[in-house]
């Protein structure tokens, strides 16, 4: 039966990993390289269609990466509903700071589904490019129930839409 349905989605992860961008991307379509950082929280707002379920409302918050800014995020928790989690693919400190991040989420939230991200996926060009290995996702996922996993680049594309659908579906499960 389809209907109308309005979600809280957060992103969230280190400073510099591309969430506005990616944003940015989902929201207007286009790459924006020039983003400046986001000081606290930023939001935007877009649609999706879901077969079988109908129109599904994001109101996407988008969180400062900057340490900073992190006494202010569980606050900006309450009422989320999913969330996309990154970490820039070619800095391997972002992805070791993850369970900060994750600590933040669960602690401020209700068990909502998580996706993680690898952003800027574009500047993968071989194998050894890559500073985490496939094990290391992997382990991590699985240590901290995480609902999914997509490599994303913001610069061509790469699995933005999927991941917010992906996201979607889940919350509307749950």
């Amino acid at each position: 039966m389809a209907g109308r349905f309005l979600f809280k989605v957060i992103l969230a992860g280190s400073g510099g990993c591309g969430k506005t961008t990616l944003l940015n991307r989902f929201t207007t379509g286009k790459y924006i390289t020039d983003t400046k950082m986001t000081i606290g929280v930023d939001f935007a707002v877009n649609q999706l269609q879901i077969p079988n379920y109908g129109t599904v409302t994001l109101q996407i918050w988008d969180f400062g990466g900057e340490e900073r800014f992190r006494i202010m995020l569980p606050s900006f928790c309450i009422g989320a509903t999913g969330c996309l989690l990154f970490f820039d693919l070619i800095r391997p400190n972002t992805f070791h700071e993850l369970t900060e991040w994750i600590e933040i989420i669960r602690k401020n939230t209700n068990n909502i589904p998580i996706i993680l991200l690898g952003s800027k996926y574009d500047l993968i060009q071989k194998p050894e490019d890559l500073s985490i290995s496939t094990d290391e996702i992997r382990n991590f996922i699985n240590s901290y129930k995480i609902s999914g996993y997509l490599n994303t680049s913001s610069k061509s594309g790469l699995n933005i839409k999927e991941a917010f659908e992906k996201l979607t579906l889940l919350m509307l499960k749950k």
